[in-house]
């Protein structure tokens, strides 16, 4: 992840988030990192929960979902997998050539990823005005994603001054805190203020649940493109709605690749119509004569068609050749030629 910051970010990164979506199972957690490689995605992503440090057990439900978990706190304590799994997850997206990537909620989890190796750090939405864990992130040299879902540009604004600040090479992603999010409401257009605002490399990261939003962002140059992923919808947990299926990863990730080598490889319209000059007359049309015309024929609209190939005198010209007399009989759907023309 930092070499492809050092690069200027080539190509569109697509980061399958897996959230909450194992349900606290580490046997799902692990086939969600095989499912994300087989569809060919760049990077797989958790979110790293340790209750006792980022919450409490007041903490309300946004939506009561769980049947099993009493308290929002009880949920986020069955999230949780010990350092020794988490460092066995990275260590199987690295295997299978995943960058393996998480958000953390706590300093605790930012000191658990970094002893896990984590390459590079996540910054929820709900995080970005938590300046300590920030600074936290920061030391460790290691580049900054931020997602921007609940954040006014004045938020923003304070978290990029303090990585540009400590030297931190980061990206800012659009993120609307909608699950699913609906179109309208997704602000594709952001991503170019962002670029604008602080001259850093952008992109989405999509609650959707539809892979038309990510194809989108990529078409508008976005430099990453986040998704939530599920192995079907019928599974349970609250990102379930906001995800796509493993199976349409693969769409999108195949559709992310089109795309970018569409965007480059910018085309001359001219040299291009040169280089298919002789498709051009293979599907362009001629004038033609309708029926059999004598020598001395005067020609009128109704002698006349158009019809391929389009080796004759041009269609265009059709306005022009009527009026014109025959300089030698002509038989019925013969092309035209400038001889046959008095």
């Amino acid at each position: 992840m930092r070499t492809w910051f050092e690069q200027g970010c080539p190509g569109c990164l697509v980061v399958a988030e897996v959230a909450q979506n194992h349900d606290g199972s580490l046997g799902a957690a692990h086939a969600y990192i095989d499912a994300v490689a087989a569809a060919g995605a760049h990077a797989v992503k958790f979110q790293t929960h340790i209750a006792a440090a980022e919450s409490t057990p007041q903490e309300p439900w946004r939506v009561r979902f769980s049947r099993q978990d009493e308290t929002r706190y009880d949920y986020w304590k069955r999230m949780e997998f010990s350092e020794a799994q988490w460092a066995g997850l990275a260590a199987h997206a690295q295997e299978r050539g995943l960058e393996f990537l998480s958000s953390p909620f706590s300093p605790e989890a930012v000191e658990l990823l970094e002893r896990v190796g984590a390459p590079a750090w996540k910054v929820g939405a709900g995080e970005v005005t938590n300046l300590p864990m920030l600074e936290l992130m920061a030391a460790t040299g290691k580049p900054v994603i931020l997602s921007s879902g609940m954040s006014p540009w004045s938020d923003l604004d304070a978290a990029t001054e303090l990585l540009r600040r400590r030297g931190t090479p980061f990206a800012v992603l659009q993120c609307t805190t909608a699950y699913p999010c609906p179109p309208e409401r997704l602000g594709l257009n952001v991503m170019q203020e962002i670029r604008e605002r602080y001259g850093c490399p952008t992109g989405l990261s999509d609650h959707s649940g539809t892979i038309y939003a990510g194809l989108a962002a990529a078409a508008l140059g976005a430099s990453l493109v986040e998704v939530h992923v599920t192995f079907s919808r019928d599974c349970f947990g609250p990102d379930v709605p906001a995800s796509i299926t493993t199976s349409e990863l693969t769409s999108l990730v195949e559709g992310v690749r089109f795309i970018e080598q569409a965007l480059a490889h910018p085309v001359d319209k001219g040299a291009m119509a040169e280089e298919l000059s002789e498709m051009r007359q293979v599907f362009g049309k001629s004038v033609v004569a309708r029926r059999d015309l004598p020598a001395g024929h005067r020609l009128e609209a109704g002698d006349l068609a158009c019809r391929k190939p389009g080796t004759g005198i041009p269609a265009a010209r059709l306005a022009e050749v009527s009026g014109r007399r025959l300089a030698r009989p002509v038989s019925a759907n013969t092309l035209l030629r400038e001889d046959d023309l008095a």
